[in-house]
């Protein structure tokens, strides 16, 4: 009974000595890894970067104080039980996949040469194509297609011709004016005619007024007395009541957000063009508000991932002291950003608001798996043995552990491939597949990254 609890108390002293530091490098490097989604300029984006960071420490944490002691409560109060032996079936199964791994880790290594080109060579082509990738920018795209609430707008722009609309707000010291007046007019009348494949319809004061007055503006005086004849709540939708704030909306056809986006950057010019001196013009509404967001959300992947990998490259550095040790556990992620981008071309995946952060979240999932394994690497180093031997060691100690988490990991994110909604599945099937990236990646690729950098890195034996 001794015995067991003094194999108790070395297994902690060894899991909090050697596991823990490892697991708190792995932790901070993938938590600057999230940090790259903060620097989204969606508030949506940087909380998911935020509650990525939470659950990362929060798991740590529980990891450490909570997991660690339970375990040594068990091996060191009730080391007395009896233990059933395992299966000699269990010990057949377990020494088989000890057997698989080494034999995939002496081919990585046999064909080391091999494997990385190709893995630099699919990466380089995922990346060059994910260039020039397509975003889906359509909000009624993400939703599930056949609601009936999408159905009944899908009706609806076929009666009215248009659902959706951008208001120009116009400002001057007083909009009642002659010549402000003439402006809003010629503008209203003309929008249509300069945009005649998007804009539907369009709606002012004036055209209220020249209804009123047999199709003719007035003018001066009999321009003020026409709007006062206007119900309240049919004003307010194109005055303030100072009389300083005016709208004129315009209806057009449902866009996608890069069309939307071209279309407003028209329509700015051509108000700007036709403009007056005394007044101040704004293109706004929701149309607008959601061409920024998706523009926010789909643009900038390429900073994000570039930021996450410098900012764990410089968290290795100041650990490890030491720039190739820093470099090898990033080295597989390049390669899985690179075949998720090939990924993505080959199968007509476009990006969505969601999937534009996996670059972010390929680093801080990937970083975990590639640190574990160079560190029990160098650990095996450090006791003296070969290189080939080391990786084989790490590989059948450790590979199983990656392994699980990854299902496990896996298993989590499968979830979303039963919602309806056409974002989340797509976001759950690019993070599955880059999971899994991210284990082949480690298992296969990360064997033949250390034995070949590894002579740059100079060892002392501990024994």
């Amino acid at each position: 009974m001794n015995n067991d609890k003094n194999r108790a108390k070395n297994s902690l002293t060894k899991t909090i000595t050697r596991m823990v530091p490892a697991i708190f490098t792995a932790l901070v490097a993938t938590g600057l890894g999230f940090v790259a989604l903060y620097t989204s300029p969606v508030p949506m984006i940087q909380d998911f970067g935020k509650m990525l960071t939470i659950g990362l420490v929060i798991s740590f944490i529980l990891g450490v104080f909570l997991l660690i002691p339970i375990f040594f409560v068990r091996d060191h109060l009730f080391s007395n039980v009896k233990r059933k032996k395992p299966k000699q079936e269990k010990e057949i199964k377990s020494s088989k996949v000890d057997n698989v791994l080494d034999w995939i880790t002496k081919k990585t290594v046999t064909f080391r040469w091999m494997i990385i080109t190709f893995a630099i060579l699919a990466a380089a082509l995922g990346i060059w194509l994910d260039i020039d990738a397509d975003a889906e920018t359509d909000v009624e795209a993400f939703m599930p297609q056949d609601t009936q609430e999408l159905k009944d707008i899908h009706q609806l722009r076929d009666i009215i011709g248009t659902t959706d609309q951008v208001s120009i707000v116009y400002e001057a010291d007083n909009i009642v004016s002659d010549p402000v007046i003439t402006w809003v007019d010629d503008l209203t009348e003309t929008i249509g005619k300069e945009f005649p494949n998007v804009v539907v319809d369009t709606k002012s004061v004036t055209n209220i007024v020249k209804q009123m007055n047999g199709d003719e503006l007035p003018s001066g005086e009999e321009f003020s007395e026409q709007i006062a004849d206007i119900p309240e709540d049919q004003l307010k939708l194109f005055l303030n009541e100072s009389q300083t704030k005016g709208v004129i909306t315009v209806g057009i056809k449902h866009l996608e957000a890069d069309d939307l986006k071209a279309f407003i950057d028209d329509l700015g010019i051509y108000i700007e063009k036709s403009n007056l001196d005394m007044i101040e013009t704004t293109i706004t509404g929701k149309a607008v508000l959601d061409v920024e967001m998706i523009h926010g959300l789909t643009t900038g992947r390429y900073q994000m991932t570039l930021l996450g990998m410098g900012l764990v490259f410089l968290s290795l550095l100041i650990f490890y002291r030491h720039p190739i040790k820093a470099l090898i556990p990033l080295l597989p992620i390049i390669f899985i950003i690179g075949w998720s981008g090939l990924v993505m071309y080959y199968f007509d995946i476009s990006y969505t608001p969601l999937t534009a952060t996996l670059g972010a979240l390929i680093i801080g999932i990937g970083t975990e798996f590639t640190v574990l394994v160079m560190e029990r690497f160098y650990e095996e180093r450090k006791k003296g043995r070969q290189r080939l031997d080391a990786i084989k060691t790490t590989n059948k100690n450790i590979g199983k552990a990656i392994f699980a988490s990854a299902l496990t990991t896996i298993g989590g994110f499968s979830a979303l491939l039963a919602s309806d909604f056409v974002i989340l599945n797509n976001f759950g099937m690019m993070t599955l597949i880059n999971i899994s990236f991210a284990l082949f990646s480690t298992i296969f690729v990360m064997p033949p990254i250390m034995i070949i950098l590894d002579k740059f890195v100079k060892i002392k034996h501990t024994q």
